[in-house]
């Protein structure tokens, strides 16, 4: 995976095809928010300490340096960074290998999107060791193109991971299509200049400019992905 991350791209009005979709992973394709943060609360119970469930609010959807780094600051646990890390992941994993439920429309949605050769990447904040053990159950054949947050210089909310997608896929991020769960999520979209389409998962999210919010993944289809290149 290369470092190098192309400039924002600017639309022009020639022409407004749906060129590629960009689907983040957790939340969004698997039902695993709610993971992470019972992984987080069993780990940090182990070092002795209670997490306040309104922290959970500021952990979605971000990489985990900065998630972990939150954790550790918020309950002045010690435990070094990196520490934290591997048991995060090892518990995620765990609890992935035991069950991992996709959100309702995932498997069609995807199968669609196969079906008429629309060039699609998975882009997440979780690291590769993560993202492959999740495209096991997900389907590897469904993407063109994966990108984890350790592969990245800067993970989301900056938009250097849907650059890098767009670049691989050859397209224009202006008319790429990126399906999101999380503010942070959708922060990096935008910045990346897509068209994004929110579903929400654990906060709220409102509508804005060159942003689409609906309630579940069984409401998007190509059809409703190709319109929003029109907006």
């Amino acid at each position: 995976m290369t470092s190098t991350v192309p400039a924002p791209a600017t639309r022009t009005a020639e022409g407004s095809a749906l060129q590629a979709v960009l689907l983040d992973m957790d939340g969004t394709l698997v039902d695993t928010e709610g993971f992470w943060w019972d992984v987080e609360v069993e780990v940090f119970a182990g070092l002795g300490h209670t997490l306040d469930d309104s922290w959970r609010h500021v952990v979605v959807g971000g990489p985990m340096t900065r998630s972990a780094g939150f954790l550790i600051e918020a309950t002045g646990a010690d435990i070094a960074l990196p520490e934290l890390t591997m048991l995060l992941n090892q518990g995620f994993e765990a609890r992935i290998d035991r069950a991992l439920p996709l959100m309702p429309g995932a498997t069609r949605l995807l199968a669609e999107l196969a079906a008429h050769d629309i060039p699609t990447a998975l882009v997440s904040a979780s690291h590769r060791r993560i993202i492959d053990r999740v495209l096991a159950s997900l389907g590897p054949q469904y993407f063109a193109l994966t990108v984890a947050g350790d592969e990245v210089p800067r993970t989301k909310p900056h938009p250097d991971p849907y650059l890098v997608a767009a670049a691989g896929l050859g397209a224009d991020p202006a008319r790429c299509a990126v399906v999101e769960d999380t503010a942070t999520g959708v922060a990096a979209a935008e910045a990346a200049g897509c068209q994004v389409v929110a579903v929400p998962s654990v906060a709220p999210i409102a509508p804005a400019p060159r942003r689409t919010v609906v309630t579940s993944l069984e409401e998007v289809d190509l059809t409703f992905l190709r319109g929003l290149m029109t907006l």
